[in-house]
């Protein structure tokens, strides 16, 4: 018998990790039947004279979206287990990572059994979607399920874990050695530049000063991905997503200057005409000028086939803007906005939307929006406050009839939807970062605060959120580097990139959450960090396509 206060993690863990990979393997086909099982099943239910009936797939919502989570737990899986084979080819698996591996397989798979957390209340069930679990399951599914996410394991995760808070990330990142320079490069400038002066920046309700712009412009930032012969670097959508996730690591509003500057580039990039791609993509590239996008309007959230912005052509071929937006980002100091505006007054969906480059003058805090024909007033948010968010009006508000992106009306709806893989690749990497964000201050606060004569940390609920934080992290990760990856190869990911963000951003506000618990009242005090942290992660759940509409989405696309 071991004695009082004997370490039992190796003797517990120890012999699922050494046949782990062909266990974990072994359990992927369980998980692929029932999706494909669960699929066949919803579209029984949604199908009407042999299509997919939009009406039923919104009556069997829960059903829909229960594959939806479904779908995005196997992939997940896959990706963690195509992480796990590379690791480990390359030498890099070592304990931390089969830990991590372990407990994600455990975990995961006891969660598409029991029940996959859509929301605090809302749970996915099998049952949803007309399945009974099968009686007899694939032992290594049994076998991951008893043990791969034990006290035991999560223990010894975490001890691991204190003893490598120098790394970047927990557990090897799978990435070759050019993007982990890029992830130190942005990690060190987050630690020095943007980690001290993020909070009061916050509590202050302050824009983000223009000297980080400025250095992130010399960094390349703003032009990342926009190719060389457009005055970028014509990097990878995967180091795009490496630096999104170590500047939001540093703060959240940090990690989305980039975001507008990637929507724009990408809407000019796919349906723009040389000559607009020749104007804007080098002024873009080195933030000569800054761009926002404007799409959103107060009655139709993320209904854009109701939006009621006009845009009206006169004479001289150019454009009058009327209509009113919301909850746009970083409206006042902009010199661009990518605008979606209905060109077509005779439609009511979203062919008669166009896009535009329309100018506008930046404006100071004495006067945000000098531009004529143009209005606006901020709106108080309770974070992601770098940035600031405006409702701006438009009322004479005048466009080039040159700036009609494409030079074409009627294209604004299809050139939106090219940008929505990068702009949720982005997202999902912003997720993880303020994830990473969390775990790190909630570690930090955890090691150092002492209750009953010892750290929080050493205590197994608190020690078990941290090393939980470290798995999900690693999950949403890799799924967000998976999408990346389909995208630099040309891939179609819709499908991966709306996944990524789905489960990033749930991590994202599960490891906010649990970040402020183990800070117990301090966490609730504005001048913990812990506290802006949550308030920035809540966000994610619903920009750039709110959970409920992504998993709709997500749906759809997997009855295609």
């Amino acid at each position: 018998m071991p004695h009082d206060g004997q370490d039992l993690s190796h003797m517990t863990t120890r012999p699922l990790l050494d046949d782990l990979l062909p266990t974990t393997a072994a359990a992927l086909p369980t998980v692929e039947a029932l999706f494909q099982a669960g699929r066949e099943k919803l579209r029984a239910l949604v199908t009407r004279d042999g299509r997919v009936s939009s009406a039923l797939l919104e009556q069997h919502q829960y059903a829909a979206h229960t594959l939806s989570w479904l779908a995005t737990y196997a992939e997940s899986l896959r990706q963690m287990q195509a992480w796990a084979e590379r690791v480990q080819s390359e030498g890099k698996f070592g304990e931390i990572e089969a830990l991590i591996h372990q407990i994600a397989f455990g975990e995961y798979l006891n969660q598409i059994f029991g029940g996959i957390p859509m929301s605090q209340g809302e749970m996915a069930r099998l049952q949803d979607l007309g399945l009974t679990p099968p009686a007899n399951r694939e032992p290594a599914v049994e076998r991951l399920m008893a043990q791969g996410n034990s006290a035991a394991a999560r223990t010894r995760l975490v001890e691991l874990m204190q003893e490598q808070r120098a790394n970047a990330t927990f557990g090897a990142s799978g990435l070759d050695d050019e993007l982990e320079m890029i992830r130190d490069q942005f990690r060190r400038y987050a630690d020095e530049k943007v980690i001290p002066y993020a909070h009061e920046w916050h509590l202050k309700d302050e824009l983000i000063p223009m000297e980080v712009i400025s250095d992130l412009a010399e960094m390349g930032v703003f032009g990342l991905t926009i190719p060389e012969e457009y005055g970028g670097f014509g990097l990878s959508k995967a180091s795009m997503v490496v630096v999104s996730e170590e500047l939001s690591r540093g703060y959240i509003g940090v990690g989305s200057l980039g975001t507008r500057s990637e929507i724009a580039a990408e809407l000019i990039l796919c349906g723009g005409t040389e000559e607009q791609k020749q104007h804007w993509l080098p002024k873009l590239a080195s933030a000569e000028i800054l761009p926002t996008a404007v799409f959103t309007e107060p009655n139709t959230g993320s209904d854009l086939g109701s939006l009621r912005t006009r845009a009206v052509k006169g004479e001289d071929g150019d454009y009058t803007v009327t209509g009113n937006k919301t909850w746009i980002t970083h409206a006042a100091r902009t010199h661009v906005m990518t605008l979606l505006a209905r060109t077509d007054p005779t439609t009511t969906n979203y062919s008669g939307l166009s896009m535009f480059l329309a100018e506008k003058t930046p404006g100071t805090d004495e006067e945000p929006f000098p531009t004529p024909g143009m209005t606006g007033g901020e709106i108080e948010v309770l974070g992601y406050r770098g940035m600031k968010e405006y409702e701006l009006g438009f009322d004479g508000f005048k466009v080039k009839g040159e700036n009609l992106l494409g030079g074409k009306e009627g294209q604004g709806f299809k050139q939106l939807m090219q940008t929505f893989e990068s702009a949720r690749i982005q997202t999902a990497a912003r997720a993880i970062g303020v994830a990473q964000s969390a775990m790190e201050v909630g570690m930090q606060y955890a090691i150092d605060r002492k209750q009953f004569g010892k750290s929080l940390i050493e205590f197994p609920r608190v020690g078990g959120k941290l090393a939980m934080m470290a798995v999900e992290i690693m999950i949403a990760r890799q799924l967000t580097y998976f999408s990346a990856w389909q995208k630099d190869h040309d891939k179609r990911c819709d499908l991966e990139a709306g996944m990524a963000k789905l489960l990033g951003a749930r991590v994202a506000w599960a490891a906010a959450d649990n970040a402020l618990q183990i800070h117990g009242g301090n966490g609730f005090a504005l001048e913990y960090t812990a506290s802006r942290i949550l308030c920035d992660a809540r966000i994610l759940n619903i920009f750039e396509g709110a959970a409920e509409i992504q998993a709709q989405v997500i749906a759809r696309r997997l009855l295609d």
